[in-house]
């Protein structure tokens, strides 16, 4: 069930011995009415579409056919500098496309993406990306510009997401800390773009939500990407769709897991997964951590619905610059999501409706104070006083501190006394009156 992101690896100028091994080897924006998905069901369901039938069944979706060569060169040859990482479909690389690969092409970067043919993933969940990203569009699902279908080759060529996936904030150490309004930022996002695939004409039940499978653009802005799972919804009086376990351990809804029995209600309960992440910065199964603290949902579910526990188990790099108010109702929303009977469980638009008035909140700390003492750092003889605003607070996760760092740590009234004595014999006014006596 295990499938990594191809956006595991910070975007950059990178390269691995996998990579080399592999390569050796080969906001509310309003939506216009899409296509109905039953067209894209019933042809993953009964074959694999030839690259002619492909064409015709996405006229209409303004997606580009690329050959290999342009690719090619749109990414300097598959450049190791242009390497961006890589999962169960196979490597990404970044590129640029423009008028001079493709004729009324608008210039952008993009993120290319191959087929490993030796790869867990083949032509079937290539097509059903392809299928699902042409006909539908959403400001919360990550844009498909074009694909190359050419001999055994299988490329897709999507917006370049600058931020890379949300796995990789929330979880690798070389990333600051996501302020908690960011992390609600991205969590309503992803809920809205969630939510539009349940609502479409055609229901579409995503299968596969996780953090990793999260891209955020320039601005945090979220975005639902890989798609090869993706299936559309029961239809008529059928209350559900049985099909094979397929997910990521971890995120997939146990009624699912056990029965292969497919709701809307199951992307849900990711969606309450990925939602607990945010609020505690812990991986939904964690191996190193202790026994019981393995699987996030029993660890963390007892303290959602208790204001006094729900403390010890929020992100410590948050430190405290969050809203108490907004963290419960999280939390509570959170413990609805993950219920045991998906009936119980809300509909994504209510999940929205949820977490929006969470962002409007006044109970979020404010920024930080830092004073720094004259001559205490780098020779300063000047002073310096910091009065950080209320959103540097909520960058850095700061708590109100006054700080001298010669003297050292002193009592409140003393440290005041030495502030105002250090101001007081750097002030220009009384050194000119000092001197006219």
């Amino acid at each position: 069930m295990s499938k990594v992101s191809w956006w595991s690896l910070l975007p950059g100028c990178c390269g691995s011995d996998d990579h080399n091994r592999r390569s050796a080897k080969s906001a509310n924006k309003p939506v216009e009415k899409q296509s109905s998905f039953s067209d894209i069901s019933s042809s993953t369901t009964t074959g694999m579409l030839s690259p002619e039938d492909l064409s015709v069944s996405l006229v209409g979706s303004n997606l580009h056919v690329f050959t290999l060569a342009e690719l090619k060169d749109a990414t300097h040859g598959f450049s190791m500098c242009n390497f961006l990482g890589e999962g169960g479909f196979g490597p990404v690389y970044k590129g640029f496309i423009d008028e001079k690969v493709k004729p009324g092409l608008k210039a952008q970067p993009v993120a290319v993406k191959l087929l490993d043919l030796d790869g867990g993933q083949g032509h079937k969940e290539w097509q059903a990306e392809v299928l699902v990203l042409g006909r539908l569009r959403h400001p919360h699902l990550v844009k498909l510009i074009g694909y190359c279908c050419e001999d055994e080759q299988r490329l897709l060529v999507y917006e370049f997401m600058p931020r890379g996936s949300l796995e990789n904030h929330l979880f690798k150490r070389y990333f600051a800390a996501l302020p908690w309004l960011t992390r609600l930022k991205i969590a309503i996002g992803a809920a809205k773009g969630l939510g539009f695939l349940h609502d479409a004409e055609k229901p579409v039940i995503y299968r596969d939500f996780k953090a990793s499978n999260i891209l955020l653009d320039s601005d945090c802005k979220a975005k639902l990407s890989d798609f090869g799972l993706a299936k559309d919804g029961p239809e008529g009086d059928a209350t559900h769709i049985t099909t094979r376990v397929m997910g990521t351990h971890g995120y997939a809804a146990p009624e699912y897991i056990m029965t292969g029995h497919l709701t809307a209600k199951s992307d849900v309960y990711s969606f309450g997964v990925v939602l607990l992440e945010l609020l505690t910065g812990r991986r939904c199964v964690d191996k190193a951590r202790p026994g019981r603290e393995q699987n996030l949902v029993e660890w963390a579910k007892p303290c959602l619905t208790d204001a006094r526990k729900l403390s010890r188990i929020m992100d410590p790099t948050l430190d405290g610059q969050y809203s108490t108010m907004g963290a419960q109702k999280a939390a509570a929303l959170v413990h609805q999501c993950l219920s045991q009977s998906p009936k119980r469980r809300p509909h994504m638009s209510a999940v929205v409706e949820a977490l929006e008035p969470l962002l409007e909140l006044e109970d979020l700390p404010s920024g930080p104070f830092v004073y720094v003492a004259p001559g205490a750092e780098h020779g300063d003889e000047e002073g310096e006083a910091k009065a950080d605003g209320r959103e540097s607070g909520r960058r850095h996760g700061h708590r109100h501190k006054l700080r001298s760092p010669k003297a050292g740590r002193l009592s409140d009234v003393a440290l005041c006394r030495e502030v105002g004595a250090r101001l007081k014999r750097n002030s220009p006014l009384l050194q000119t009156q000092n001197e006219t006596r």
